[in-house]
């Protein structure tokens, strides 16, 4: 049984693993179709395990013409290298986990379609993640802008800047295998890819 009958989200870069667990745990997930763009937030990144410690991975996205942009609206920037980067980066930080080649292409697949739309490249992956961790969509785009829900909302509190106590208070606070761990130990609450790669078909029980 659900704990929550909705959470609410931003559109997120491969999101992080406290993300998917709110996901689990709720009948529907509203993503936040109809908010303004904001800047230095998972909408564009996301943080991996790399040989150095913890990695960030930044899509660079068009500059609009207006100062505020409507997400869905936000077009990613090709002209620049990132894709490549992000690949080699994850290959770097992932090709001796134990699932990564069972997982490489799928994921990878998405990336390689070049989605035209920051939020239509984000919500293929959200759902490409669900469907091989094995959790049924419940995903619903937002169709208006609600600045303040009673409950549920974590719009603006799963951000790379906070460190947030949702996998805590759900009690799903897990360690797991991490490649470097060796060197730097247990880092929490990365990118769904850095628990999906080292869990496989595990990962399910960790959210």
């Amino acid at each position: 049984m659900a704990l929550f009958d909705k959470v609410v989200l931003s559109t997120a870069y491969m999101p992080p693993v406290e993300y998917f667990a709110l996901i689990k745990e709720a009948e529907k997930a509203f993503i936040e179709g109809c908010e303004y763009y904001q800047k230095q937030s998972y909408r564009t990144r996301t943080k991996i395990y790399a040989t150095d410690g913890t990695g960030s991975l930044q899509i660079p996205i068009l500059k609009g013409v207006s100062h505020k942009q409507p997400i869905r609206d936000i077009k990613i920037d090709y002209s620049k290298p990132w894709l490549i980067q992000h690949k080699r980066a994850i290959v770097s930080a992932y090709n001796s986990s134990p699932f990564f080649e069972y997982y490489q292409d799928d994921i990878f697949s998405v990336l390689d379609k070049k989605e035209e739309f920051l939020f239509d490249l984000n919500l293929k992956l959200i759902e490409t993640f669900m469907d091989l961790i094995g959790l049924p969509n419940n995903i619903v785009i937002t169709e208006e802008f609600v600045k303040d829900y009673e409950s549920g909302d974590y719009r603006n509190i799963i951000h790379p800047k906070k460190d947030n106590t949702i996998l805590a208070e759900l009690k799903k606070e897990k360690t797991y295998y991490q490649v470097f761990s060796h060197k730097f130990g247990f880092i929490k609450n990365l990118s769904i890819l850095d628990l999906l790669c080292a869990e496989g078909p595990d990962s399910f029980s960790f959210l």
